[in-house]
């Protein structure tokens, strides 16, 4: 295991963040600073509570994991795409780094990175409402899942993009829909029979359900499926890298 070279690769990434840091950090922060004036203070502080939590505190770990999808995802895919764009991946192709190593210095840097918003954004989150957090372990153990499963999704993408279009398309086209449907800001219980049942087919679900559990101790499903669909999810994204790698893909501009 070369670990200088997962090192250059991790710290590299990170400085890149601290370089662009009203886009990597800023940015994010302020627009679900947005969602929590707008949705936490304005509108929940005149809708009823659900299940027995008001609506400004159940919609924060919503908009936690809403940030860690996308900001994972594209992290992980620019990280990787953009020394595609600009040539500088020979530099990567030539040095002695296998593609586990490469997989390792993105992806850990991109989920060292969401790990960091989500936690900006928690203490921010309190600034606008009153929340507790019943489970603090659990919560740093979904919140750091997330972030690995979906910072290797993201490094497929960036893989898989030959265009900024294609960087942008499966982001803003599936993930972000898929975000905001499943239960972010709302619980699934409140929907008709026939919708819960569709719901349940959404993996973002499970995630949102489990870290919500984490914090109030209420869930749509049982935490243990939560956690299970969300290792279940991480599985499939690392066997897809390795079948990438596997198959005799290489990297290339």
């Amino acid at each position: 295991m070369n670990l200088y070279g997962i090192k250059a690769i991790y710290l590299f990434e990170m400085a890149r963040t601290w370089r662009t840091l009203m886009q990597s950090i800023a940015s994010p922060v302020l627009s679900t600073s947005l969602y929590f004036i707008v949705f936490g203070s304005a509108i929940g502080s005149r809708m009823a509570s659900i299940d027995g939590v008001s609506y400004g505190a159940f919609i924060v770990p919503g908009l936690i994991m809403l940030s860690i999808l996308t900001e994972s995802i594209s992290n992980a895919s620019f990280g990787i795409y953009m020394p595609k764009f600009a040539g500088t991946i020979y530099e990567l192709l030539s040095a002695p780094i296998s593609a586990l190593e490469t997989v390792i210095g993105y992806v850990g840097a991109a989920a060292t990175k969401s790990v960091i918003i989500g936690a900006i954004i928690l203490i921010t989150a309190r600034l606008f409402v009153d929340f507790s957090i019943e489970h603090p372990f659990w919560m740093i153990a979904f919140l750091v899942l997330t972030s690995v499963t979906f910072s290797l999704f993201g490094f497929i993408i960036g893989i898989w993009a030959d265009s900024f279009q294609k960087l942008q398309v499966v982001p803003l086209m599936i993930v972000t829909p898929l975000a905001f449907l499943g239960g972010s800001f709302y619980s699934i219980n409140m929907l008709p029979p026939f919708w819960q049942t569709v719901a349940l087919f959404n993996p973002v679900v499970y995630l949102v359900s489990g870290f919500r559990w984490s914090f109030y101790g209420v869930a749509d499903v049982g935490v243990g499926i939560s956690l299970a669909m969300t290792l279940v999810f991480m599985l499939i994204c690392l066997s897809a890298v390795w079948w990438i790698f596997r198959s005799g893909y290489k990297i290339k501009a």
